[in-house]
């Protein structure tokens, strides 16, 4: 028996702890007290530093005890010497170092370091940018640091091109490194600013800032980002339907035309449209003789899908895809290499580089699958983008996306003036509403696809024929007689495509009970 080590038991062993816990929290909350009470006698002494230092030693998130303990280092700077207030808070710097070590990131300790360095004498912005070089290589998405950073840097006067070396150092170690990504994103704005705009020119405003920081894209959406402009994309005004539809950057409510606006053929009629919300306003003439006219902005001449680039932000943009392009061979299963390449390459050519996007789509699929909807999103925004400018080269007013896997429908203002579309075997869920903005539509092909709502085909004026089988068509009651009413715009040769021959029959008991439900006597 002797000589032997006594093996404690758990429960031994968990009741020591708990002893020692509560030991060290009476501890704590005796030294607490005692620092409140200070402070509350309005005390700032040498002995008020060392109760908190012993405090903050163990929790550096007690933000009370750093309150009081700059109140007590701006009562002792009063009574001392430069040369002293150097020493005071040097050690005070030393101090906070420390307790970075128990926790590198507290937000008491370094609101409390960006403020020492505001009242030190003579502070070393050097050692400050070292102190952050440690940290972060540490932990890489420390943001406390991060923000830390970029105060020393202003303070400092470190020149941009610097700073971008040092992400690059960073990204060459990690490239999946988010958050020097997202710093990268700030500075490339700063060292290739957007030129102002130009009250005579069709160029955009400067867009703002608003990069994502859990996604490096090194596009850094300052330099690829287009933003929209708010206007009148379009007015077409047609004699025989007596109709002015005005297509808007947004939704906004319209006035009715007077009757008899445009219907006189031996008139000319010139139109101005008025947007008073954003002071804009586009005019249309109808001549005579014609039974329509139309004034439209061209995607290409107003950028709307891409920004200008400049010839410093297109070398720019060249030397990263470049980059990625390398960065890509080394790591052929990078999601965000292949995204920012996506993005790059639309931001430079997007015809172009039309074959090369699509191939890294289908590899994003595969790679990342979580997320293989909002690419499939993407994809078909991107391929709308292109088409509506392959029209616009060709100058013609068909709209063809078939077999092309499409999952969503967007700049449908864009199309007010197409006559035929074409978007057959492709992954569509949904007519939308925004689809009544195609009012010089005649033609719609939408077979194979997985179209359940018609909603966007009540308020078509032209449209004659439509072809949309080999769909999962829900007919709901306005469906149902908007697809069956002998009087509207369908021609009946359209009607048999909606459906087939085993739903034939039950659709038209549908349309009877839809008929009587409108008090109609069939």
């Amino acid at each position: 028996m002797h000589g032997r080590v006594k093996v404690k038991s758990t429960a031994q062993q968990e009741e020591e702890k708990r002893k020692e816990r509560e030991k060290k929290l009476k501890a704590f909350v005796s030294a607490r007290d005692a620092v409140l009470r200070k402070r509350s006698a309005g005390e700032h002494d040498e002995e008020a530093l060392q109760l908190t230092q012993q405090l903050l030693s163990s929790n550096p998130d007690f933000a009370t005890l750093w309150n009081y303990r700059r109140e007590v280092l701006l009562q002792l700077e009063t009574s001392r010497e430069k040369d002293e207030v150097q020493k005071l808070y040097e050690s005070e710097l030393h101090f906070i170092e420390a307790c970075l070590k128990v926790n590198p990131k507290s937000y008491g300790c370094w609101h409390h370091r960006s403020w020492v360095n505001t009242r030190l004498p003579q502070p070393d912005w050097t050692r400050e940018l070292g102190l952050c070089d440690r940290c972060l290589s540490l932990d890489e998405r420390n943001f406390h640091c991060w923000d830390y950073r970029r105060v020393v840097v202003k303070e400092s006067g470190v020149s941009v091109e610097q700073e971008l070396q040092f992400t690059d150092r960073l990204i060459g170690s990690n490239f999946s490194n988010y958050s020097s990504w997202h710093y990268r994103s700030t500075l490339l704005p700063q060292l290739h600013p957007q030129p102002a705009p130009d009250s005579a020119s069709n160029t955009s405003p400067s867009p703002t800032a608003s990069p994502q920081i859990h996604s490096h894209r090194v596009c850094e959406e300052q330099l690829l980002k287009a933003e929209r402009e708010e206007m009148i994309s379009c007015v077409y005004v047609s004699r025989e339907r007596e109709r002015v539809s005005v297509a808007f950057s947004k939704p906004v409510h319209l006035c009715d035309l007077p009757p008899g606006s445009v219907s006189d053929i031996s008139n000319e009629h010139n139109l101005t449209v008025h947007w008073t919300e954003k002071y804009t306003h586009r005019d249309c003439a109808l001549y005579t003789g014609c039974a329509e006219s139309w004034c439209r902005d061209s995607a290409t001449d107003q950028e709307l899908f891409r920004s200008e680039l400049s010839v410093e932000k297109s070398s720019v943009l060249q030397a990263e895809l470049q980059s990625c392009n390398q960065l890509l061979e080394l790591e052929p299963q990078n999601k965000w290499c292949l995204l920012t390449i996506i993005l790059l390459m639309r931001a430079l050519d997007p015809l172009g580089h039309e074959k090369e996007t699509l191939a890294h789509f289908q590899t994003l699929k595969e790679v990342d699958p979580m997320r293989s909807s909002y690419y499939s999103d993407l994809c078909s925004k991107f391929l709308i983008e292109n088409t509506i400018l392959k029209m616009e080269y060709a100058e013609v007013r068909v709209f063809s996306l078939s077999n092309k896997n499409l999952t969503t429908l967007c700049h449908l203002d864009q199309l007010l003036l197409v006559t035929h579309i074409n978007l057959s075997s492709n992954q569509l869920l949904r007519l939308p509403p925004q689809f009544a903005m195609l009012q010089c539509l005649e033609v719609l092909e939408a077979d194979d696809n997985a179209i359940e709502s018609l909603e966007g085909l009540y308020h078509l004026p032209k449209l004659e024929e439509v072809s949309l089988r080999n769909n999962r068509i829900l007919f709901s009651k306005q469906s149902k007689c908007f697809i069956r009413n002998p009087f509207s715009a369908f021609r009946a040769s359209a009607w048999f495509d909606l459906v087939s021959r085993s739903q034939y029959s039950s659709l038209i008991n549908s349309y009877r009970l839809c008929r009587i439900m409108e008090g109609q006597q069939i």
